[in-house]
């Protein structure tokens, strides 16, 4: 059996498919132009929705703006108003040919019945200009380490220092029953290079304020202290000489004088050399002498209290005269 083709019936076939082929890409066409039509007819209105939120935004800044000006007019002119009635106010002293009253000048003091009587830091200290140490001024600092002195003394902070091999422990006890700020010894003498560094470290981890390394330190163990720690340390000089200036570029913080008869005299010196280091100093016994070093460039002094022993003897001579109560 033959199998035949006709080739009229194949072309028209073919003429057929091809039309078809037309007609859908035209139609495809048409569909994705409308579509497209549709996105941007869209994409239009969020174009004009996002300006008209925009220039809402704005007049909404403009008003804000407006009455922040507004308000800083109202309250420059409250400001102006209440200088003009304070200018026009008569003075605190009624009497500006006479002296203030002391109970004008000086702030109103309370004390308790049973804490009346204490340890009271020489006046004079407050004419110097003190140490600022963390936002606290520092003008006056007790020299003890006796914990009744400290609990009873209006001095600014606590120079804690002694003669003996630094003593956590010791440090520990100082922070604990202190109230102001204590600044404690950590060798220097006795006590030098790393553990004299893990001493100011681990004073720090306790609450010091600060820490004091004496006279002999080297300015390795003084840069190797500034270098671990994060609160000042405090250097003592005891006579002015080429290791004090070593100590200084070695990062001191603040130098504290305790050169005794010397020690105005050396305050004077380093002052004039260095105009803004802090220096504190031990004042001496008298107003006179704490009054001198004041004026010889100390911002703060250092004073030694009477001892738990001498406060004693002057109760006990006061008991032994008849007397009931403790002088205050």
């Amino acid at each position: 059996m033959t199998n035949t083709t006709n080739p009229t019936n194949d072309a028209d076939q073919i003429l057929t498919a091809e039309v078809a082929a037309e007609e859908a890409a035209n139609t495809y066409t048409e569909v994705a132009d409308a579509m497209a039509q549709e996105a941007l007819r869209e994409n239009s209105g969020e174009e004009t929705m996002a300006s008209q939120n925009m220039i809402a935004d704005e007049e909404s800044a403009e008003r804000i703006v407006e009455a922040a000006a507004e308000n800083i007019t109202r309250d420059v002119d409250q400001v102006d108003a209440e200088i003009e009635s304070a200018a026009k106010m008569p003075p605190c002293n009624p009497n500006p040919d006479e002296p203030m009253p002391l109970s004008h000048r000086n702030p109103p003091r309370i004390d308790g019945k049973l804490r009346a009587f204490s340890l009271r830091m020489p006046q004079v200290i407050r004419k110097c200009s003190g140490i600022v140490i963390f936002g606290r001024r520092i003008k006056s600092l007790v020299f003890s380490t006796d914990l009744a002195v400290i609990r009873n003394i209006d001095a600014d902070a606590v120079l804690g220092v002694y003669p003996f091999t630094a003593q956590p422990i010791i440090t520990q006890a100082l922070l604990n029953c202190s109230d102001i700020p204590v600044l404690v010894g950590v060798g220097g003498g006795l006590t030098t290079g790393q553990r004299a560094v893990n001493l100011a470290v681990f004073s720090e981890m306790q609450g010091a304020t600060g820490v004091v390394l004496n006279a002999p330190s080297s300015p390795e163990t003084i840069a190797a202290t500034v270098s671990n720690i994060d609160i000042p340390v405090v250097v003592t000089v005891t006579v002015l000489n080429d290791r004090v200036h070593e100590q200084i570029r070695a990062g001191a913080s603040i130098l504290n004088v305790a050169a005794g008869r010397n020690t105005t005299q050396i305050v004077r010196e380093l002052r004039e050399l260095y105009p803004e280091l802090p220096i504190m100093a031990s004042g001496g016994p008298t107003d006179e002498s704490i009054a001198e070093t004041i004026a010889a460039g100390a911002n703060a002094i250092t004073w030694t209290p009477p001892s738990t022993k001498q406060v004693f003897s002057s109760i006990m001579e006061n008991y032994r005269n008849g007397g009931t109560t403790v002088a205050h």
